[in-house]
């Protein structure tokens, strides 16, 4: 079972003084964890969600991501107050949030594993739906 099938997880790192928000970006472009977002795809508004499926924990989804990318367990935690749903060609993805818990952004060691930090601004080519994701993310870490 692909547990990814339907859910992804965007990555980021928040400044707890200077209020910094660091997205993670892969090295082919894609933010969203494990994998892109299927071509195509749009933000559902919170009126045109309709949960119909038992949805898995974002917990085994981090798990699972931190095996995958060979993090250590306490690196990141989830936002419980973020869960964004998109449509697609293929059906619902449901989106989280998950914030790296050190003190300072961890550069080196997302470069070893081929990805980086950037600034909202830095990301501003990605596709619609994934910029619509990114400013609910940071608006979200904003307010919070």
């Amino acid at each position: 079972m692909n547990i990814f099938k339907n859910h992804r997880l965007l990555l980021f790192y928040k400044g707890d003084i200077s209020a910094l928000v660091l997205f993670t970006q892969q090295e082919n472009g894609d933010i969203c964890f494990p994998e892109a977002l299927p071509a195509l795809s749009e933000i559902l508004e919170s009126d045109e969600t309709e949960i119909s499926e038992i949805n898995l924990h974002p917990a085994l989804l981090l798990k699972a991501l931190n095996q995958h990318l060979d993090l250590d367990d306490d690196l990141l935690k989830i936002e419980p107050t973020f869960c964004e749903r998109i449509d697609t060609p293929n059906g619902v993805i449901t989106v989280y949030l998950a914030r790296f818990t050190l003190l300072d952004p961890p550069h080196k060691l997302l470069e070893s594993r081929n990805l980086k930090l950037k600034t909202l601004t830095e990301l501003r080519r990605q596709s619609p739906a994934e910029m619509e994701l990114l400013r609910r993310a940071y608006v979200k870490m904003m307010e919070g």
